[in-house]
């Protein structure tokens, strides 16, 4: 699968965060709207897999999909840009700088949520006949997967603020390990194998993705799911982007970069 060792895929994931902090808004934009949109197409189709097999393994099985093709694409998820665009800084790259990192997340961020809200739009819709009767089967899933992910943690207080942040922390760690991975060969197969195994575990075990949850939780707003916006924004959203942002920054990015592109000095032996 032409397989790439640690300090060449690393070496790569540096020159793309850099590349991503100089890339202009307009392709920013675009390219993470289309990340957003693709992403949330793929959570919809786990969902419905899920919901019409009752098997949610399946439905895990399935979703990278929409993760390969996203990241075959060229597009930017901002779970990815969390891990990737702070090593240009780290390595002193011309124009890199902490305030071109949050230029980059703040644009990603925007452009992936206008994504997934088109697709949230579109597939409740679909789901209702375009409002005009009752949410299938698959829409009542979506919206019950909102109540519980939102009031849910609300219920538990402190311990659930907690427990969602640290699903946001092992969700990024497994995503953003799947970002590396298509970095570790130079073909679509090795690529894709690469990205597919932690994206499964992420999904199955049901941690927070701050994209993915920009599709459920304004989708089952759509369809009468019993919370607010305010729940989704203060019980999910934001606790899920800061969980996303250390998982993906400090189990991987910083961890990758220390220790095979910043290696220690070999040991002297006596």
């Amino acid at each position: 699968m032409a397989y790439l060792a640690p300090a060449e895929f690393v070496t790569k994931m540096v020159d793309a965060g850099e590349s991503k902090l100089l890339m202009s808004t307009r392709d920013t934009l675009i390219r993470s709207y289309m990340a957003g949109a693709i992403l949330a197409l793929a959570a919809a189709f786990a969902v419905s897999v899920t919901v019409n097999t009752g098997n949610p393994l399946i439905g895990a099985l399935l979703f990278p999909v929409g993760f390969c093709m996203l990241y075959l694409l060229g597009f930017d998820l901002l779970t990815g840009v969390f891990t990737l665009a702070p090593l240009a800084v780290f390595d002193r790259r011309p124009g890199a700088t902490w305030g071109g990192v949050m230029r980059n997340w703040s644009l990603v961020f925007v452009g992936n949520f206008a994504g997934a809200l088109t697709v949230a739009l579109f597939m409740s819709i679909i789901f209702t006949f375009g409002f005009t009767e009752a949410p299938n089967a698959i829409g009542q899933k979506l919206g019950t997967i909102g109540e519980g992910r939102t009031v849910g943690y609300a219920a538990h207080g402190a311990a659930g603020m907690l427990t969602l942040f640290i699903r946001g922390v092992m969700c990024n760690w497994m995503v953003s390990t799947g970002v590396v991975a298509a970095m570790m060969s130079t073909s679509v197969s090795g690529k894709v194998i690469g990205m597919w195994m932690p994206i499964l575990v992420f999904f199955y075990m049901g941690f927070e993705h701050s994209i993915v949850n920009m599709f459920l939780f304004p989708t089952g707003l759509m369809l009468g799911g019993n919370f607010t916006f305010m729940d989704y924004l203060i019980w999910n959203e934001i606790p899920t982007v800061l969980g996303n942002l250390v998982g993906g920054l400090t189990f991987v990015g910083a961890t990758l970069y220390s220790t095979h592109y910043k290696t220690a000095p070999k040991r002297m032996v006596a």
